[in-house]
């Protein structure tokens, strides 16, 4: 990007950091614990809440905690559950109009986060019936309180459960867009590790990867940090790197899962103020048109991105080296890059690949004008990036240079 080009968004970033630092939020509530799942028939009742919508997938839908949570509610309720990855906005346009045919009152999503999200897009248009779904995207649109949000990860990665954003799939494009509105933020998270227990080696690596990106995207975005962010961003990575092999090797360590879902709420609650970066959106982009998973995209994109912000970070992930014991002496520079290729080992040792070959040069145009339209400019990234900077990170990434 030409010089005037950085200047303008750093200016633009400049004016949105008091609006965004000083944003308020109502963190939700957090119930953790195993069978803390188990406790959301008393939530209900203790908010007046009578016939929730409980959004989730069909694997989930299909699993034994599901029936038994089923079993546990009492009166009514209505169950979606037919949400796919990267959920479409017509997904969410069925879910409205299922919540008021069957007179909904509440919202409780189970599942990762294309569950959440869906969820969250579905109840932003419950709260706004004067917009259409796809009029909400971008930055505080919504602008009214969306209806009793329980929010129930059996991932731990996205942080979907503690965030005030929603990203959905435009149906016609394929383009990811994100609606970001501090109403949307879910007013229960239960975080219960028994959920977790049964998500396969791969997407455990996966969903673990996203949160390790929240955290150090969140954690390089200074411009936009309260006096919290620097903690947050600390403790997950730490807790990442050390709970995320345990998970990954062995699904039933409980002490692993809790951590990580700790850790995944802890970047989502960093990230929802700070914002993510240029990995994540390249990741939008690969995620959308070659439907990718979103946390394997992050995982993939977060070192190539990494190394090229250069000297710009080495004073942030020299620290992160540091507290994650990966490199304790040398100089800025060493500790930073020794950062970045124990993240590549770490994607190695969880067999995530190192490059995406199928992505197809005629697509970058397109992935860079999305890109940048997404990143531009609200992240204040180290290093802002133009249409051109993302077609030579694409070209990395593919593993063509």
């Amino acid at each position: 990007m030409n010089l005037f080009g950085i200047i303008g968004n750093r200016i633009a970033q400049g004016v949105m950091a008091p609006v965004i630092k000083n944003m308020k939020i109502a963190f939700p509530e957090r119930i953790e614990g195993v069978d803390a799942f188990l406790s959301i028939p008393e939530i209900l009742e203790q908010r007046g809440a009578k016939h929730p919508l409980i959004v989730t997938g069909p694997r989930i839908a299909k699993s034994e905690f599901f029936s038994a949570m089923i079993h546990n509610m009492e009166g009514e309720y209505s169950v979606y559950d037919k949400v796919e990855p990267d959920p479409k906005v017509s997904q969410a346009v069925e879910m409205m109009e299922m919540y008021e045919q069957n007179h909904c009152d509440s919202f409780i999503a189970i599942g990762g986060g294309s569950n959440m999200d869906a969820a969250k897009a579905a109840a932003a248009g419950v709260a706004r019936p004067d917009k259409k779904i796809s009029e909400l995207g971008g930055l505080m649109k919504v602008g009214k309180k969306i209806p009793l949000f329980i929010a129930v990860p059996t991932t731990s990665g996205t942080g979907s459960e503690t965030t005030v954003a929603a990203v959905v799939t435009d149906d016609e494009t394929g383009r990811k867009y994100s609606i970001n509105d501090g109403n949307l933020c879910p007013d229960y998270a239960v975080l219960d590790p028994n959920l977790t227990v049964s998500l396969p080696p791969a997407l455990t690596a996966q969903t673990g990867m996203d949160a390790l990106t929240h955290a150090v995207e969140a954690y390089l975005n200074k411009t936009y940090h309260t006096k919290d962010t620097k903690e947050l961003c600390e403790d997950a990575v730490q807790a990442i790197f050390e709970f995320l092999p345990k998970a990954y090797e062995d699904g039933n360590d409980m002490e692993a899962r809790e951590e990580m879902l700790i850790a995944s709420f802890k970047a989502g609650q960093a990230f929802t103020v700070s914002c993510v970066g240029n990995v994540h959106a390249i990741a939008h982009t690969i995620g959308g048109l070659y439907h990718v998973p979103h946390g394997l995209a992050n995982a993939v994109v977060l070192p190539y991105v990494l190394y090229d912000y250069g000297a710009k970070v080495y004073g942030p992930l020299a620290r992160l080296a540091e507290i994650t014991r990966v490199k304790e002496e040398g100089s800025q520079k060493e500790k930073a890059e020794a950062f970045i290729e124990e993240i590549k080992k770490m994607n190695e040792r969880m067999e995530i690949p190192s490059n995406f070959s199928q992505l197809q040069e005629k697509d970058f145009p397109t992935m860079a004008g999305w890109a940048a339209k997404e990143a531009n400019p609200l992240y204040p990234c180290p290093k802002i990036y133009g249409k051109n900077d993302f077609i030579r990170l694409l070209k990395q990434i593919r593993g063509t240079i």
